[in-house]
């Protein structure tokens, strides 16, 4: 990922320290005559607005105050932002072309636009107007978050997830990461015409699903994995149940027979936990075609494998790792810290016999997101194989099938069974 330094347009002033303290003043100033005025604004947008506008030209007039039709318009905006939204992160949260916003304390704020970081032009007051952000964003979710609960991930009504940490762990001053949700899923036209995937890769992929095949997506973080998912999850069949098991709740299934579950982390006082793993043993008792766990990263991987073996065909899953090979290393660590009491080779062998394909999905250089490999999974001769059917090209700038793929080839990276 690059990360570019973004000058503001002609057209755009960056905000000025001059400018941020009339902000500032301006909005002290209308939030007392709102509460001493009484102002109901939950149902009735417009009456703020017209409040707000008022307000503005009291201030004015009251400390003598001139400024232009422009700076007027953008305070009116930004009053509006901090009263009802979440201050000067309210625009880039509209903007459906910003897929994370990433505030780094109160003067740096990140924006990622095509798999790209470009730094925004905006900046929060200070550090409590930052933190003051956070709290409105978690307040819906009863979630708290001070010194002595100084991180909280949670999503919003729109199913953005966000993270939050702040000091003292967060050592210049708070910070928040947004993981923004589409509200437009990406279909698979969009994934072709985008080079993310060919044609023949999807018609590939398409009908692994068709056929009821387990796989397995990996990948980086941003890179992609549960845009993927969600997609091939268009072409389950309509007549099967499926259930699905997220931390956020980000796939937006099509079948009209869907279980969605979602974790729930503790409460203030500790307890109230529900992890992935307890609901994916729930799942196994509703009856299901098929599981789909938006990210497998702790014990329920080994409920996952096992509902695989069992009956379960056609079930998914997304897993960090940084090409296929390692996304079997790493279930095979999840597996070990479940409290699984088999042996290392057996843990390859459960692997290998539920998986039937990892589909490993990366970001190029120019932020690009597109398929980098697909394997299929093998057990022969008691002896864990990975067969490569298409790899990333360079040369085409896309993912190609492998010559002569009908010959496995044994992994380096897996202990022989």
């Amino acid at each position: 990922m690059r990360l570019i330094e973004r000058r503001a347009p002609d057209n755009q002033k960056a905000p000025t320290d001059d400018y941020e303290k009339l902000k500032s003043d301006m909005h002290k100033f209308v939030i007392d005559r709102i509460e001493d005025d009484k102002i109901i604004y939950d149902d009735n947008q417009k009456k703020l607005e017209e409040a707000i506008s008022a307000y503005i030209r009291q201030y004015c007039r009251i400390y003598e105050a001139t400024i232009d039709r422009e700076t007027f318009k953008s305070l009116e905006k930004h009053l509006l932002n901090e009263i009802v939204g979440f201050g000067p992160l309210q625009s880039l949260l509209d903007d459906p072309g910003i897929n994370d916003i990433l505030i780094n304390g109160p003067r740096n704020i990140y924006i990622e636009r095509a798999g790209v970081l470009e730094k925004a032009d905006m900046r929060f007051l200070d550090n409590r107007h930052v933190l003051r952000v956070i709290r409105r964003m978690i307040s819906p979710l009863g979630r708290r978050i001070d010194e002595s609960s100084p991180i909280v991930d949670g999503r919003l009504e729109d199913g953005s997830r966000i993270n939050a940490i702040v000091p003292p762990l967060a050592l210049d001053g708070p910070c928040l990461s947004i993981r923004k949700f589409r509200k437009d899923p990406l279909t698979a036209q969009e994934l072709i015409a985008s080079g993310s995937v060919t044609e023949e890769v999807l018609n590939y992929l398409t009908n692994a699903v068709e056929s009821r095949t387990n796989v397995l997506i990996s990948g980086a973080t941003g890179s992609g994995k549960t845009t993927l998912l969600n997609i091939l999850s268009q072409y389950i069949p309509t007549t099967e149940r499926i259930v699905t098991i997220e931390d956020a709740a980000e796939l937006r299934l099509r079948n009209d027979h869907v279980v969605r579950l979602e974790t729930r982390p503790e409460n203030n006082e500790g307890v109230g936990e529900i992890t992935a793993r307890e609901l994916v043993k729930n799942a196994l008792r509703m009856r299901p075609d098929r599981i789909i766990v938006g990210e497998s990263r702790g014990g329920e991987i080994l409920d996952v494998l096992q509902a695989m073996n069992t009956g379960h065909n056609g079930s998914m899953s997304t897993v960090h790792a940084n090409s296929a090979r390692d996304a079997i290393t790493r279930l095979e660590m999840m597996v070990g810290i479940s409290g699984f009491k088999g042996s290392g080779e057996l843990i390859l062998k459960m692997i290998g016999s539920a998986l039937d394909l990892i589909v490993h999905i990366g970001r190029k250089p120019d932020g690009r997101r597109c398929v980098l490999q697909i394997s299929e999974l093998h057990v022969i001769n008691n002896e864990l194989t990975l067969k490569d059917i298409f790899i990333y090209d360079e040369g085409s700038r896309q993912v190609v099938r492998v010559d002569g793929a009908k010959t496995a080839t044994r992994s380096p990276d897996l202990a022989h069974i």
